[in-house]
């Protein structure tokens, strides 16, 4: 695996110095008429996009040793409508949007100590809603390319629950509540958005939202040692999200059918636009190589089993996260003269930090009637693989811009052992020897395998002459996940297979590209990856219950993968 990423970053550095011996090969400069482009007028569109959230809950049991915070990727859909004024090269907007959201996530909260039974939290919202003011700067070739920040209000539509984990070990009454409210909140964001041709743009923006939250009544719980009926209490709900989105707009009062190319010598908003034309650009590959530098994560939840069981109440829970890595990827684009195109992209890597934190509720193994355990431990021997394979059809295509649908495959898979032991909840737990902490034993591992189809945009445009910027929104409806773990150090050792499917995820990325000559490039980027089953897969334990023994139980896995890379790449037309 180390091989896998020296080769793909020599492959990088190499891209590197052939471009910049061959920098003789630099377009020349060329003169271009002042700005016709304008953006002033009403607009209509539609964006996708995704990214990473994340909802808190505060305790009011006290400080919080774990938990707390749950991971909420997201995927969205949605239209936005708008008005741009604008004066010389400044750009003034206002802009309503309103999404359909994709988002679940879930997390131990409410933690205080390991002497009180905490909560299993699942939050994730269904709706956003945006009024923005922009403000932007027109540059490039006759003032297409329009740089904008924004900010203003936001509204979302939060659910999801607080529900105590196997109170009485499963066999009592347990306590939950819900929660479905609207909130309003801010949001900041910047962006690019590009004229394609004199009635449609493309714009590529980030966005980071905000929100405080309600006071949501918490279920009473439990205390044990001594035994005591915590009362109802509550807990203050805030959510923040970071978002990347493509989105695509009509201009009222344009010429739809002027100006397809973006290379045409006008794009004006007036009568006798420039007529259309075809674009009659051939066969072109584009290949390269990255390095990702990213962080990982993996969950997984074992639900209560009695007596009928509830994939919401928790006897345990594994999250393997702060997984820092290294990969190395190869990448290519294959474009048709018809618009058809092929794209993929194949990644090693490994990671060697991270932490592992085992929680249990009630009665566990050797460890009676104990409210609460969390063993912690540490992270080696990790790597990981991925691969996504797409083929897809430009809507819309010119000299200087692709707007594209595709369909396609991914494969992410990710391997790790975990080293030391140490309680940090309950001093009757596993692991809760003082010189445990920074034993370097190996007292168990993980492998995970994901497969899915992924449906997306891909957009790309060149913003001058030689920046461009290209990004890529997938939704996973579905995916297939098979994985191991083994838990070295109990008496007996265990081995747990696991197999989910169902669920869904989301993938994004974008990267901003600087041509040192007419065919080489080099560039930096961004990407987010997540994907989760549904909450009823399943667990086969050989060794839960004794030497021998094996029982099949329900279960919920989730991972996502994030970060930033540097690409080198090379263009053959």
């Amino acid at each position: 695996m180390r091989s896998g990423v020296l080769l793909s970053g020599v492959a990088t550095i190499a891209l590197v110095a052939s471009g910049a011996a061959n920098a003789v090969d630099l377009w020349p400069d060329v003169k271009l008429p002042a700005a016709v482009w304008s953006w002033s007028g009403g607009y209509i569109g539609g964006h996708v996009g995704g990214g990473y959230g994340r909802t808190s809950f505060s305790n009011p049991y006290g400080p919080s040793i774990y938990g707390g915070v749950v991971d909420t990727p997201v995927f969205l859909a949605g239209g936005q409508i708008g008005f741009n004024w604008q004066k010389n090269s400044w750009v003034l907007g206002i802009e309503l949007d309103a999404s359909g959201v994709v988002s679940e996530g879930t997390n131990t909260c409410l933690a205080a100590s390991g002497f009180v039974v905490s909560a299993n939290c699942k939050a994730g919202p269904n709706v956003f809603a945006t009024g923005t003011g922009r403000v932007g700067y027109t540059f490039g070739p006759h003032g297409r390319t329009l740089a904008y920040l924004k900010g203003g209000v936001a509204w979302q539509n939060n659910r999801g629950d607080v529900v105590n984990n196997n109170e009485f070990s499963g066999r009592g009454s347990q306590e939950n509540t819900s929660f479905d409210y609207g909130r309003v909140g801010g949001i900041i964001g910047l962006g690019v958005e590009q004229a394609l041709t004199s009635a449609w743009s493309l714009k590529v923006e980030y966005d980071y939202l905000h929100f405080g939250g309600p006071s949501i009544v918490t279920p009473p719980t439990v205390q044990f040692p001594p035994f005591a009926i915590l009362p109802a209490n509550t807990t203050s709900l805030s959510s923040s999200y970071h978002i990347g989105t493509i989105g695509l707009n009509y201009h009222f009062d344009a010429d739809p059918w002027g100006a397809q190319r973006s290379d045409a010598p006008l794009f004006t908003k007036a009568t006798g636009s420039v007529p259309p034309t075809t674009d009659t650009a051939g066969w072109s590959f584009e290949g390269g190589s990255r390095l990702w530098l990213s962080r990982g994560r993996f969950q997984w939840n074992l639900p209560n089993q009695i007596p009928a069981g509830d994939p919401d109440i928790l006897v345990s829970r594994i999250t393997h996260h702060g997984l820092d890595g290294l990969s190395g990827e190869l990448f290519g684009r294959l474009d048709s003269p018809w618009g058809v195109f092929l794209k993929s992209n194949v990644g090693i890597g490994r990671f060697d930090k991270g932490s592992t934190n085992d929680e249990d509720w009630g009665t566990q193994g050797n460890h009676p009637s104990l409210s609460y355990i969390n063993t912690k431990a540490g992270q080696a021997n990790g790597r990981f693989s991925y691969y996504t394979a797409d083929v897809g059809y430009d809507l819309l295509r010119g000299v200087d811009y692709k707007v594209g649908g595709f369909v396609g495959w991914t494969y992410y898979e990710q391997s790790s052992d975990y080293i030391g032991c140490v309680q940090i909840a309950n001093p009757m737990g596993p692991c809760s020897r003082p010189d445990s902490d920074g034993d370097d034993t190996v007292v168990g591992g993980q492998n995970s395998q994901w497969n899915a189809p992924r449906v997306g945009l891909s957009a790309e445009t060149r913003l001058t002459e030689r920046w461009r910027l290209s990004s890529d929104v997938a939704y996973l409806p579905w995916t297939d996940f098979n994985g191991r773990d083994h838990h070295l150090a109990r008496p007996p050792t265990t081995f747990l297979d696991q197999r989910g499917s169902g669920g869904g995820g989301v993938q994004v990325e974008g990267v901003l590209s600087y041509f040192i000559t007419k065919n080489f490039s080099v560039g930096v980027g961004a990407r987010y990856w997540a994907m989760w089953t549904i909450k009823d897969s399943e667990v086969t334990c050989t060794g839960c219950s004794g030497p021998g023994t094996t029982e099949t139980v329900l279960s919920k896995f989730s991972a996502e993968r994030w970060g930033t890379f540097f690409q080198a790449s090379y263009r053959l037309d």
